[in-house]
């Protein structure tokens, strides 16, 4: 799984950088986003923006490094909320 390390990124382009890699995932597939605050607010952004097309999982909780496996969910079987242990 590939990571993607947001904490030495403008704030303003990590957002529109995670939504891109998360676009060209094949089905299944994931990466791992590392960031010094929890991503709450993208979580809420997937909800909205990929509503059932992706899986959310805390892999650290801080306080200094926050770490998620963000996973494209199969077509054939998507969820309805699109996330799992997501708190």
């Amino acid at each position: 799984m590939d990571t993607i390390d947001v904490r030495t990124i403008i704030p303003r382009d990590r957002h529109p950088l995670i939504f891109q890699t998360f676009d060209a995932l094949a089905d299944g597939a994931g990466f791992e986003l590392v960031n010094d605050h929890d991503p709450k607010p993208l979580y809420y952004q997937f909800l909205h923006e990929r509503p059932g097309q992706f899986t959310w999982q805390y892999l650290e909780q801080g306080p200094s490094t926050w770490r998620v496996a963000i996973r494209r969910q199969s077509q054939d079987n998507p969820t309805d909320s699109g996330a799992q242990d997501h708190d």
